[in-house]
């Protein structure tokens, strides 16, 4: 567990204006930064970042939070995982609570370290490796590319690792899935004779490798196992390398092979990325359109490669977003994206890439191609066949068109195919009521999200927890933490502590409440307001206590002692 004084030291140290940079050109707008959401399509910016407040928020989406959440979403990490990717960036290094003993390393950041002694060993062994390095250039590889992406050689012996992993019984080689232990318990390296691709995560750490056997042996690619630290329907190679080159070209290309992934960037096609030995999966999908609007799958123009574009739409189809675009290239018969890009060069490939086929276009086109849809029968089967792919479509205006379409080729009306369908119509909006005034914020509302932005205001307010609920619970925890705490200037630790307790959607819901106010109120108009908030609800409490003891009066008569607590309430002044 990662100490809470630890996060907050990290949030001090952090910007959240630099750290979204990293991933999104920002433009200055008054007091914060403006610009198009990364979380959802618009053309207008409606994603704020405000340097005093430590915090984001999309007028649009809603998405909002601090450092820390906005790598969490961008990168599809966990908050552990970003917190470490994070603190990496700052040049701290995270420590762990433990309980009285001395913490030991977790089983990732052993595994990690071995996997990255192991690169190491495998580029040191491929600059020993005559026929490795004539390999590579008779591949057109320069020793440039191969450096940028990695590329190394495990030599054909059985067990090279020795020489960096002294202790070759270790399990942690096998989980690493570096060694392979056989029935007898002999062991050996699980790589040899190949060239190497080492795979890294979105950090940019090494989770795995795939081998290229160098001479004619079988498998020509061999992956790692499924380790803890590496899952193939999740990873995608060359995703680290091409981020940059991603958003600068607005579209990622998605192809079958590593050698595929570095001919490409060797020629300068630098947004490709693979996936490993598996057909692409609905993960693979959410992960490429949180890169980019355009996604291009890339496959041979055999009969396989048709069908591995097949999966791979049928894995698209919960996942494509109404604004993004998936489409499909078929390369010439016998041509892959390696060879291609070395006979037409970065022109010609492209130029191929602009007649990818729509994910619509390449949908309806296969299913038309398996009915004859010259019959009755055939345009039924069609109906048919499509049913159960356009209920996946999660785009609405994507599933409307197809369904449009789908209609004028089976020869039916829109209304005819959505009742068969049992698809209810859209209907007309009804005329819009007039809007109504959104009530203004509670007081204690109002009270969290004035101390979000001066926590400072904390010090020397008394507000007991005792019999509150909602609201007010959390603003008495939140009082507590800052009187404890009376170093902390910004949002983002607060937001922090609280991640994932009781309180924590509402100082989230609260700090993005903040942004709305377009720091209109000044740093002496907010300590006046906070005052006079905090006055009326301690009146509001101190009524609210008169009251029931009137009431009770009133019913049954009041003890000795109440009587006591009701002349002093009605005598004290607030």
């Amino acid at each position: 567990m990662i100490p809470q004084s630890f996060i907050q030291d990290l949030l001090n140290r952090l910007d959240v204006v630099d750290v979204v940079e990293r991933y999104v050109p920002l433009k200055k707008a008054g007091a914060n930064y403006m610009a198009c959401c990364p979380f959802h399509n618009e053309k207008s910016p409606s994603f704020s970042v405000s340097p005093t407040k430590q915090f984001y928020h999309c007028f649009g989406c809603g998405a909002h939070g601090t450092a820390i959440s906005f790598v969490m979403e961008y990168q599809g990490l966990g908050f552990i995982e970003a917190v470490e990717e994070l603190a990496r960036s700052a040049g701290m290094t995270v420590p762990q609570e433990a309980g009285g003993e001395k913490s030991r390393p977790s089983q990732s950041t052993e595994l990690a370290e071995l996997m990255l002694q192991a690169t190491r060993y495998y580029r040191e062994q491929l600059k020993r490796a005559p026929q490795a390095i004539e390999y590579l250039k008779q591949r057109g590889l320069s020793g440039e590319i191969a450096a940028r992406f990695g590329v190394g050689y495990a030599p054909a012996a059985w067990q090279n690792l020795v020489e960096i992993f002294h202790d070759y019984t270790s399990k942690t080689l096998v989980q690493a899935g570096l060694v392979i232990e056989g029935e007898n318990g002999k062991r050996y390296d699980r790589f040899r004779d190949r060239i190497m691709f080492p795979i890294l995560n979105q950090r940019g750490t090494v989770i795995g490798f795939g081998g290229r056997v160098l001479g004619q042996g079988e498998p020509k690619y061999l992956n790692s196992p499924e380790t803890p630290l590496f899952e193939k329907g999740q990873e995608l190679y060359g995703l680290y390398q091409a981020r940059k080159a991603i958003r600068e070209a607005g579209r990622v290309l998605v192809v079958e092979g590593y050698m595929d992934v570095v001919a490409l960037a060797q020629h300068g096609i630098e947004y490709a990325v693979a996936t490993l030995g598996t057909a692409t999966t609905p993960t693979h999908v959410q992960k490429l359109l949180r890169q980019s609007d355009s996604v291009v799958f890339c496959f041979d123009g055999d009969t396989a490669g048709r069908k591995a574009a097949w999966r791979a739409l049928e894995n698209s189809l919960g996942q494509v977003v109404d604004g993004k675009n998936l489409s499909f290239l078929f390369l010439p018969q016998g041509e892959d994206p390696d060879s291609y890009v070395r006979s037409a060069g970065k022109a010609g490939f492209e130029e191929l890439l602009a007649e990818a086929v729509p994910f619509s276009q390449f949908l309806l086109r296969e299913l038309t191609a398996q009915v004859d849809m010259q019959t009755q029968e055939g345009r039924a089967r069609l109906l048919q066949l499509a049913r159960p792919l356009l209920q996946q479509v999660a785009a609405p205006a994507l599933g409307l068109m197809l369904r449009k379409r789908l209609a004028e080729l089976a020869g039916i009306s829109q209304a005819e195919l959505e009742d068969l369908y049992q698809i209810q119509p859209i209907r007309k909006p009804a005329k819009a009521l007039p809007r109504l005034k959104r009530n203004p914020p509670s007081l204690v509302r109002q009270m969290l999200q004035f101390l979000l932005v001066r926590p400072q205001l904390a010090q020397g307010v008394v507000f007991e927890s005792k019999g509150r609920e909602g609201d007010e619970l959390t603003l008495a925890a939140l009082l507590e933490f800052l009187s404890a705490h009376p170093h902390i200037k910004d949002a983002a630790p607060l937001i922090e502590h609280f991640r994932g307790t009781a309180h924590d959607a509402r100082i989230r819901d609260a700090a993005a409440e903040v942004m709305q106010w377009e720091d209109r109120l000044g740093t002496e108009e907010i300590e006046q307001e906070f005052a006079g908030a905090l006055a009326q609800l301690k009146w509001q409490a101190k009524q609210k206590e008169i009251d029931t003891l009137l009431a009770l009066s009133r019913a049954q008569g009041l003890t000795a002692a109440q009587k006591e607590q009701l002349q002093q309430l009605l005598l004290r002044k607030e």
